[in-house]
C-alpha cells in the first residue's frame, strides 16, 4: 500500500508537467483563434467569434491544401510500404555484405529533412546540373524542371526516400520472426516462392504494416521542411499542405488569428484520422 502511494505521488508531478506542456500552447492557440490579431499591428486585438474559422474553412486555399495533404500522405504510404516490403525481403536473404547493405538502406531515415531536400533539389533534380538531367541527356531527352512541371511528384519522391528505410526496418525486423518450419513445410508441399510470400510471409507482415501506416501517417500530416526548402508551396498552391498553409498565414501574412484557427482545425482533423487508424489497427492486432 505504501509503495503504491509513493508511486502515485511521484507520478503526479510528471503528469502535471505533461498536461501543462500540452494544455498551455493549445489553450493559447484556441484563445488567439477567436481574435483579429496581426503581427503587423500587435496592439490591436479584437474578438471576432468564429469568423476566423469561417474564413479558413471556406478559403479555396484550405480545400486545395486538404487535397494536397491527402495525396501526399496516401502516395508516400503506398510507396514506402511497397518498397519497404521489397527491400525487407531482399535484405533478409543471405549474401556477401548484407550488414553493410542494411546500413546503407536505413541511412536516409537519419538524414535531416532540410538536408535531404537540399540534396534532392541541387544534386538530383536540378534541370541543369542534376543527376536526373544528366541521365536523360544520355538518351537524348530534354531535362525536366521537376519543381515546376511535376512539383507534387517531386515532394512525394523526396519524402518517400526518407520514409522507405523506416518501413524497411520495421518489416525486416518482423521477417526475422517468421516460422522457418512453416516455410520448409510449404516447400515440401510444393509451394513456390510467390505462394509462400502470399500465404505465409504476407499474413505475418500485416501487423507491422499496420504499425508502419499509423506512425508514418502521424508524421506525414506535418510535412513542412521538404516543401519549404524546395517549392515553398508552389507553383501557386500545387504543393501547399495544411501544415504549410498554417505557416503561410502566421509567418508570411502575419495573421495570427486565422493561423491559430487553422492550427485548431488541423489538430482536430489529425486526431480524427489518428482515432480511426488506432481503432482499425487495434482490430487487426487482436
Amino acid at each position: 500500500m505504501k509503495n503504491k502511494f509513493i508511486s502515485r505521488a511521484t507520478s503526479y508531478p510528471t503528469i502535471t508537467l505533461l498536461f501543462i506542456w500540452m494544455a498551455v500552447p493549445l489553450g493559447m492557440t484556441i484563445y488567439f483563434s477567436f481574435l483579429r490579431y496581426s503581427l503587423m499591428n500587435p496592439d490591436v486585438q479584437e474578438f471576432t467569434g468564429i469568423l476566423n474559422y469561417e474564413y479558413f474553412l471556406t478559403d479555396f486555399a484550405f480545400l486545395e491544401a486538404l487535397w494536397n495533404t491527402f495525396v501526399l500522405v496516401f502516395s508516400v504510404l503506398v510507396v514506402s510500404v511497397l518498397f519497404g516490403i521489397a527491400f525487407a525481403l531482399l535484405l533478409n536473404q543471405n549474401f556477401f555484405g548484407r550488414g553493410f547493405a542494411r546500413i546503407l538502406a536505413i541511412a536516409p531515415f537519419f538524414i535531416m529533412p532540410t538536408v535531404s531536400a537540399l540534396i534532392w533539389k541541387n544534386l538530383f533534380m536540378n534541370p541543369v546540373s542534376g543527376l536526373f538531367a544528366w541521365l536523360l541527356s544520355l538518351f537524348g531527352l530534354d531535362p525536366i524542371d521537376w519543381f515546376t512541371h511535376v512539383p507534387m511528384l517531386s515532394i512525394i519522391l523526396i519524402v518517400s526516400w526518407q520514409w522507405i528505410p523506416f518501413a524497411t526496418l520495421i518489416l525486416l525486423t518482423s521477417l526475422q520472426s517468421v516460422d522457418k518450419d512453416q516455410i520448409e513445410a510449404s516447400k515440401i508441399d510444393g509451394a513456390n516462392q510467390l505462394q509462400i510470400f502470399r500465404y505465409v510471409t504476407l499474413p505475418h507482415l500485416l501487423r507491422p504494416i499496420a504499425i508502419v501506416i499509423l506512425i508514418e501517417t502521424i508524421f506525414l500530416l506535418t510535412i513542412f521542411a521538404e516543401i519549404f526548402v524546395t517549392t515553398t508551396g508552389g507553383p501557386g498552391l500545387a504543393t501547399t499542405n495544411l501544415a504549410f498553409l498554417v505557416f503561410t498565414e502566421a509567418l508570411l501574412k502575419f495573421d495570427i488569428g486565422i493561423a491559430s484557427a487553422g492550427g485548431v482545425v488541423v489538430v482536430i482533423l489529425a486526431n480524427i484520422v489518428a482515432f480511426f487508424l488506432v481503432k482499425m489497427i487495434g482490430k487487426n492486432l487482436q
